[in-house]
């Protein structure tokens, strides 16, 4: 139908998947848009399956579990909707489909707006949408949502319903939120652990690898603090990757840590660390970002403390280059461990972004250097002079020495942590640049 096309031309940015398969949205996907100077937030749906039970079963794409919670998940969004923008085929005319969906807009009492899609360069076409007043829902907008052609038109009469600026409330403060991305294989029980953490059944749920595609952004309060929350599709190995569909899926996962301030990498109990963590988390420790393990699905697990000890340190020997992310043991069935997540999140967030006085960090610095002597190198000491932080978000600190040369990686490391000790910088990456006082 072009429903993914049509929602990125009104934003005006690619964030729905395109593909000329159809059924490729599943979850709701929520993003602000403005049109003379009126905002309203947009939500894109999969599409509405009246007749699940003649799916076609065995592959994902068609299995009927998926289908009725695609369904599900149109018809809370028609329930939160203001306005409904039925979106139709005009080159296919209409279909028994049709008459059914518009039986179900009929009986939701909210606004319809009829939009005939795919009517490119006007000529014969044109009127193919005047058919569609059988629908019993008004005159369609004739629209090509690929070339824009009539989007304009459609956009006035969404605004003229909704009058007023809008939005300016609900997105209040968005630009305080903490953006969390949440990310890891597939079927690790990241949609049910997003679920878990904003009470509601917002992504689809399923047992099926690889259900959710998109990545979603949700704003969500706990407590005093405001998060962004992203869901993303499961990480697989290149080596997996079968169809383009999935591989937009990957990239799009990868964009989600590039544009988070915490990465929650998910893992299963049942399973601990494997290869792909690694490749996972070091992407996340390349880009900077904070980072948290979650090993979720504890409740299948035996929630002894010599089991979570074990597993822990399993985790660490795997992921030795994410020692400074904290672990946190979650169910998403349960809800064990989500407020923890949350706080310590938060926590995570802000030694990522903190700024420490030049002063303390000199005094943390020579107060070091008393306990452990730096190095020397045929006959020649390092001398370390001082120290200032140049950056953050992640923290990064410039060392000033005699001889950079002489800065070997152990004592580097040695003043990482104890930097790392002195600040709280639990969970993010510290780099240390030394720089020849001159």
């Amino acid at each position: 139908m072009g429903k993914s096309t049509l929602f990125n031309r009104i934003i005006g940015a690619r964030v729905a998947i395109v593909e000329k398969t159809p059924g490729v949205t599943r979850d709701r996907i929520y993003e602000w848009a403005e049109w003379r100077g009126r905002r309203f937030l947009l939500v894109d749906t999969g599409g509405i399956d009246v007749t699940p039970e003649k799916a076609r079963t065995g592959t994902r794409e068609d299995d009927p579990e998926i289908i009725e919670k695609t369904r599900r998940q149109a018809e809370i969004a028609i329930a939160e909707a203001d306005i409904i923008l039925f979106v139709v085929d005009a080159r296919d005319g209409v279909t028994p489909g049709d008459h059914d969906i518009a039986g179900i807009l009929r009986r939701s009492g909210k606004p319809v707006l009829l939009v005939a899609n795919k009517l490119e360069g006007g000529g014969r076409l044109e009127a193919r949408h005047m058919e569609f007043y059988e629908l019993g829902l008004g005159e369609a907008f004739p629209i090509s949502a690929m070339h824009g052609e009539g989007v304009g038109d459609l956009l006035d009469a969404v605004t003229e319903i909704i009058g007023g600026p809008g939005g300016a409330a609900e997105d209040e403060g968005a630009g305080d939120a903490i953006k969390m991305a949440v990310v890891g294989r597939p079927n690790v029980g990241k949609s049910s652990l997003v679920n878990r953490i904003l009470g509601e059944e917002r992504f689809i749920v399923s047992d099926v690898p690889g259900t959710t595609r998109d990545a979603i952004d949700t704003l969500f309060r706990h407590g005093d603090q405001l998060f962004e929350i992203i869901d993303t599709a499961g990480i697989r190995r290149k080596s997996r990757i079968k169809d383009q569909l999935e591989r937009y899926s990957v990239v799009r996962a990868l964009r989600a840590i590039d544009r988070c301030d915490v990465a929650v990498l998910v893992l299963d109990a049942v399973e601990g660390a494997t290869e792909q963590e690694t490749k996972i988390g070091g992407y996340i420790h390349e880009a900077g970002r904070g980072c948290i393990i979650a090993v979720n699905k504890w409740d299948l697990v035996k929630e002894r403390e010599d089991v979570a000890s074990e597993l822990e340190s399993d985790i660490r020997n795997t992921l030795g280059f994410l020692d400074y992310a904290p672990i946190v043991f979650t169910s998403a069935l349960t809800g064990k461990g989500v407020a923890t997540l949350l706080r310590r999140v938060k926590d995570v967030f802000t030694g990522w972004s903190s700024r420490i006085q030049t002063s303390a960090l000199n005094q943390v610095i020579q107060e070091a250097i008393v306990r452990v002597e730096p190095p020397s190198h045929k006959g020649k000491e390092l001398k370390v002079y001082y120290g200032t932080q140049v950056r953050s978000r992640p923290p990064a600190f410039a060392i000033y020495v005699n001889d950079p040369d002489l800065m070997h990686f152990s004592y580097e490391r040695y003043l990482e942590n104890e930097i790392r000790e002195a600040f709280g910088f639990e969970g993010t990456k510290i780099e240390l640049w030394a720089r020849r006082k001159t």
